[in-house]
């Protein structure tokens, strides 16, 4: 065997190998890529109590209560599907009823959804991209054709 057919196998062998892990790590985050599932999907694929993940969403309008110290308890849906949520801690400002919100945590044995995170839009024409195109391809969502576009990104319509 000649140092070329040598190096040639050596190197298709190393390709060989690195395509085989790149596949085996893609295989194994192939849930954990997606940025959030909204409630029809928490419901559809029976995530497991104590799964870490993103909950995204509408917050529902006469769901917000306020408990003891910072313990906060909401709804959030897709107008399909709700899921409870709480959240120990201080809510962003612009937090509110009726807008969009992503919260991250994990769900408990009692189907409420325990956040330690959220986040909320950041202004009255601001949704998360990735909540507004479920919520459009949902047909729940009619913000204006800029939603999901921060304030001065150079946008023209």
């Amino acid at each position: 065997m000649t140092r070329k057919q040598r190096r040639a196998i050596l190197i298709g062998t190393c390709l060989g190998v690195l395509a085989l892990a790149v596949g085996l790590v893609l295989m194994a985050l192939r849930d954990s890529i997606v940025f959030f599932y909204t409630p029809s999907e928490v419901a559809e694929k029976h995530l497991d109590t104590g799964q870490r993940f993103r909950l995204g969403g509408l917050v529902e309008n006469g769901s917000l209560k306020r408990g003891e110290g910072t313990t906060i308890s909401f709804v959030v849906t897709d107008k399909r599907a709700t899921l409870p949520v709480t959240y120990t801690g201080v809510l962003p400002d612009l937090f509110r009823e009726g807008q969009g919100v992503v919260a991250e945590g994990m769900l408990t044995s009692e189907g409420v959804f325990h956040a330690d995170s959220v986040l909320a839009k950041h202004d009255e024409k601001y949704m998360p991209p990735e909540v507004a195109k479920k919520l459009k391809e949902q047909g729940v969502w009619r913000g204006d054709e800029q939603a999901g576009t921060p304030q001065g990104s150079g946008k023209v319509n």
